[in-house]
């Protein structure tokens, strides 16, 4: 469940005179986009918590154990399951190489806002790391990209509080679209679809974000080897500066009469 919905009061002010001291009031209800933890274990310890929109949580789970550096692809995976509310537990294969496997054995928590942030991500990116080849889409097709993205977020339309992400390719056509309450989530939930459905090669592929491109979009598209970003946001410095240095082509403030180039 994307929704729910909660009793409101809405506030209505006249047009063209000040407001009157108490403004007249109207009850009713409003959708509002789901919040709630899942809990991701590995080998049934307990490894993350992240706030997310319930939905696609294998997916979630299989995409950030991919985008943290834990696994390399589906082979790593043994076995994969929702064992209780909010709670996924992941098996991994016996030829994960054991200093992977020690990564994952540790606590850590993501709020829906941020990823795994800070000196530990940017080093895990640095050991895992070796490059990409960015490509960059024809005008017509980033000219087109962000109402698809808008058409095709349901939940979006219905509560203005959740991202979408989606992989695209050379003729804009969108796979695998995904959303949540944190753009990270969503990213991963894509990424995680085509591990679990192991079609990991994003060869002239890009990844759609409705957010602002911040580090750990960058850093789960390069640690899935996509070759290419566009967001409808604005890029942070560090995810710049990490896209150029890697060779990945970053878009940011996607329009449909514009948009930018970062890097690549």
């Amino acid at each position: 469940m994307k929704s729910r919905e909660v009793r409101v009061r809405r506030v209505l002010l006249g047009q063209g005179a000040p407001p009157p001291v108490t403004p007249p009031e109207a009850e009713g209800f409003d959708l509002v986009a789901v919040e709630e933890p899942l809990e991701i274990r590995v080998e049934g310890v307990p490894t993350a918590i992240t706030m997310r929109t319930p939905g696609d949580d294998l997916d979630l789970a299989a995409g950030f154990l991919l985008t943290e550096g834990v696994i390399d692809g589906p082979d790593d995976i043994r076995a994969l399951a929702t064992v209780a509310e909010n709670t996924v537990d992941v098996r991994l294969s016996e030829g994960v190489p054991a200093a992977r496997a020690r990564s994952a054995d540790r606590a850590m928590y993501a709020t829906s806002s941020c990823g795994i942030c800070g000196k530990a991500s940017i080093d895990r990116l640095r050991r895992h790391f070796d490059g990409v080849d960015g490509w960059m889409p024809e005008a017509h097709v980033l000219a087109g990209l962000s109402d698809a993205l808008r058409a095709g977020q349901g939940a979006f339309r219905s509560t203005g509080g959740l991202h979408g992400a989606a992989l695209f390719d050379a003729t804009g056509a969108l796979h695998d679209l995904r959303e949540d309450v944190g753009r990270h989530n969503a990213v991963d939930k894509v990424l995680g679809a085509r591990l679990r459905a192991d079609t990991l090669d994003f060869t002239g592929l890009g990844l759609l974000v409705s957010s602002r491109a911040g580090f750990e979009i960058v850093q789960k598209a390069l640690l899935a080897r996509v070759p290419l970003v566009v967001t409808l946001g604005a890029p942070t410095s560090l995810a710049v500066e990490v896209a150029g240095a890697a060779g990945l082509t970053l878009i940011g403030w996607l329009r449909a009469d514009r948009w930018t180039v970062y890097a690549g």
